[in-house]
């Protein structure tokens, strides 16, 4: 039975090695997709 569970935590670890390698993947893809912030562009005017 401990095989069992050593088994399922370790596909649990890789799938979570696998979702972050694709969420960083994505979030460097999106970076590059939009265009430069100009500084001072996100602060609101009084």
């Amino acid at each position: 039975m401990t095989s069992g569970r050593d088994d399922r935590k370790e596909r649990l670890a890789q799938a979570l090695r696998d979702n972050l390698r694709r969420r960083k993947a994505q979030a460097r893809a999106g970076a590059a997709e939009s265009p430069p912030v100009e500084p001072g562009s996100d602060r609101r005017d009084p």
